[in-house]
């Protein structure tokens, strides 16, 4: 009898460890978010701006797309544009789904970035981004609420100066709610990865 019970009790330990491997096993066929995720944040929650067309907008109007944001300005040398294309490609790796994706670009410039500006800068990326913008009285208020950093540095001349701001970007699923950031290069193949994640998400 001494010898069944220990059989019973290898069997027992190797039916455990089993279950507990299917377990983790069927854990990885749902992976995580490549970005951060911020889901419930008290942060980032929206915004009510005027996007480059002269037009007032809301993340309600964008109901029913994966929205991603990004804060810049349009005399960036290399953060900004990089950021942007990237947004882009992530679209275009999207095909057929690139049509609920919205790239949005809200400046911290808004001395020098004008609408028309805005307009070009936007169309030098993709036709569908928009660029939203509100006064400079207003902006500190608007980083606040997203804890964007961003910082004038004074160049040779007034209108000379640059900007060091925060680099990363916010991503909300297609109800509007903040869902994750996604770090200053990041790449265009991780950030469709979470869009397509959150309009799986949305078709269920």
């Amino acid at each position: 009898m001494t010898g069944f019970f220990q059989r019973r009790r290898r069997w027992l330990a190797a039916a455990g460890a089993a279950f507990l491997l299917s377990g983790l096993m069927g854990c990885s066929d749902q992976p995580g978010f490549v970005g951060i995720d911020i889901t419930g944040a008290d942060y980032a929650t929206g915004f009510d701006l005027v996007d480059h067309h002269g037009q007032r907008r809301t993340l309600a109007d964008f109901r029913g797309k994966v929205v991603v944001v990004f804060f810049g300005f349009t005399q960036c040398p290399d953060v900004c544009p990089t950021s942007m294309a990237e947004m882009a490609q992530a679209k275009a790796l999207l095909g057929d789904q690139g049509d609920r994706f919205q790239g949005l670009f809200i400046s911290v410039d808004p001395e020098r970035d004008t609408p028309e500006i805005m307009r070009e800068y936007m169309a030098s990326f993709d036709p569908s981004f928009l660029a939203l913008y509100t006064d400079l009285e207003r902006l500190p208020e608007l980083a606040r609420s997203f804890k964007v950093y961003y910082k004038k540095v004074d160049g040779p001349t007034p209108t000379s100066y640059t900007l060091d701001h925060s680099a990363g970007s916010y991503v909300y699923d297609t109800q509007g709610r903040i869902r994750l950031y996604h770090r200053y290069n990041s790449g265009a193949e991780a950030l469709a990865s979470d869009v397509r994640r959150l309009l799986a998400e949305a078709g269920r």
